[in-house]
């Protein structure tokens, strides 16, 4: 197990350690061959995917102290108390993250955080493997909800 541990490096520059969590994450990622889409260190952002896994386009932003992870599954269409009243439901059986809403409160997207200090390659990849569960279970659900 690979622990990211901030004690190994708490003597360096804060914008030192920011970035080697972000190298950190982006190596633990790579072991488990997700393609990068897109990565910009400067601003601690990553973009994945590993479409056999059902992640497309998951955004990952390392900020100071968490690691964010959200991707947008679907729009709802017709909104009503029903689906938001199942998305609830289902949250309940989500391992790690949950659905979420945007400001519009259309769109859903699965997002999940996690500490970065003592953060561990299985934590993060359990979380990212939460929503290729959840999206394999709840495939057909999701797509009900967005007609």
């Amino acid at each position: 197990m690979l622990y990211l541990c901030s004690n190994e490096i708490e003597n360096t520059k804060p914008g030192i350690m920011k970035n080697q969590i972000f190298r950190t994450v982006k190596e633990w990622l790579l072991d488990y061959e997700f393609n990068i889409t897109l990565e910009d260190e400067a601003q601690r952002i990553l973009i994945i995917e590993k479409e056999s896994n059902g992640i497309k386009n998951m955004i990952l932003i390392i900020s100071d102290s968490i690691l964010i992870m959200e991707q947008f599954l679907f729009e709802i269409k017709n909104p009503s108390e029903q689906i938001f009243r199942k998305l609830l439901q289902k949250n309940r059986d989500i391992v790690h993250g949950a659905f979420v809403l945007d400001s519009t409160g259309k769109r859903v997207i699965f997002r999940d955080t996690l500490p970065t200090d003592h953060m561990a390659q299985n934590e993060v990849m359990a979380s990212i493997n939460s929503l290729g569960i959840l999206v394999g279970e709840f495939t057909n659900e999701m797509l009900e909800m967005s007609k």
